[in-house]
């Protein structure tokens, strides 16, 4: 018997048509597909690639997965409505964007809660990450894992920042993220929202003057090109939720469900080795490279000036959420 179960839906906001095999099954084959918006060479980029080949290897070659990364279905937004539909299977996906289904995912990258990416890694896979993850089922997606989306740094196409008021008067993207949002109106800059695969050229026309990312991001799409000031703010940490539709997870077989549990367990084991590997060498790299200043910042004032945002998500719904994840962060 062949149950055929491939779909094709519009996805919101003008983006077209979503293209996507939720699921086949055809004489034990199972056929799927993970999105996700990262250009190649980028760390989420290549773990994706080697989960698909770790899924294929072992299985015998019975399930394979389809990877179509840079956005290709759509901006991490429509990856996550895709996925709560059933017509997309997996994406390691964004925090903001996963956050507008999950607000407290947000919280996680509350200003410099975290020291070191280490630490993060700690909180994401105990009871913190556990409880986040039973609460994305109750909206309908399976959390596999998170991924690390590195520590964040300013670039602008204007000055150096130093301090705080150097962001003041800028316009700086951030993601559809409410915590990114909050920090740099904090800092005094104008903050807006603009898809990652329409950045580059939002910074080349002066639509922004610069925006946040990790070093690996900056590198892979080429954003140290239009913005030649790149400030070592690190002013927060983010993950990379690695999702799965609960509607499709259903139809998995119970051994199918963890073999995919183990390979998104490894893969993001490579991720996050990855992720720390190449901020190193992308930082000597970019100090190397006259076409590009780098600096320093004293992080204390940057500190001072975003302490009311936790403060703030402290007052939220789920405000006891956010004070257990503090707790858990400074032990």
């Amino acid at each position: 018997m062949t149950i055929t179960l491939t779909r094709r839906a519009a996805l919101l906001g003008g983006i077209g048509a979503l293209c996507a095999p939720a699921l086949a099954r055809a004489q034990g084959q199972v056929r799927l597909t993970l999105g996700h918006g990262a250009a190649p060479g980028n760390p989420r980029s290549i773990a994706a690639d080697r989960f698909a080949a770790l899924l294929r290897e072992r299985s015998n070659g019975r399930i394979e997965l389809r990877v179509a990364g840079s956005a290709q279905l759509g901006d991490d937004a429509a990856m996550v409505t895709a996925l709560r539909t059933g017509t997309l299977d997996l994406s390691v996906n964004s925090q903001g964007a996963s956050s507008a289904v999950l607000p407290e995912l947000a919280a996680l990258g509350l200003p410099f809660l975290f020291e070191r990416a280490e630490a993060a890694y700690r909180i994401v896979d105990g009871a913190i990450g556990e409880e986040l993850a039973r609460r994305f089922e109750a909206v309908g997606l399976i959390a596999l894992g998170f991924w690390d989306n590195g520590t964040r740094h300013t670039t602008n196409s204007r000055r150096a920042i130093l301090r705080p008021e150097d962001l003041r008067g800028l316009k700086i993207r951030t993601p559809p993220d409410p915590v990114t949002i909050d920090i740099f109106q904090a800092l005094g800059a104008a903050t807006q929202q603009i898809n990652f695969n329409e950045l580059y050229v939002a910074l080349q026309q002066g639509v922004v003057d610069g925006q946040e990312n990790p070093l690996a991001n900056i590198q892979s799409s080429k954003l140290f090109e239009v913005n030649r000031f790149v400030s070592l703010t690190g002013h927060k940490w983010e993950c990379n939720p690695f999702l799965a539709s609960r509607i499709a997870w259903a139809r998995l077989r119970p051994e199918d469900q963890r073999l995919v549990r183990d390979a998104a367990r490894e893969a993001g084991a490579e991720q996050r080795r990855l992720a720390q590997e190449i901020d190193l060498r992308l930082l000597a790299e970019f100090r190397a490279n006259p076409a590009i200043a780098v600096n320093e910042v004293d992080q204390a004032p940057f500190r001072a000036a975003t302490a009311a945002v936790a403060e703030r998500w402290e007052a939220r719904p789920f405000g006891d959420f956010v004070r257990r994840l503090r707790a858990a962060a400074a032990s």
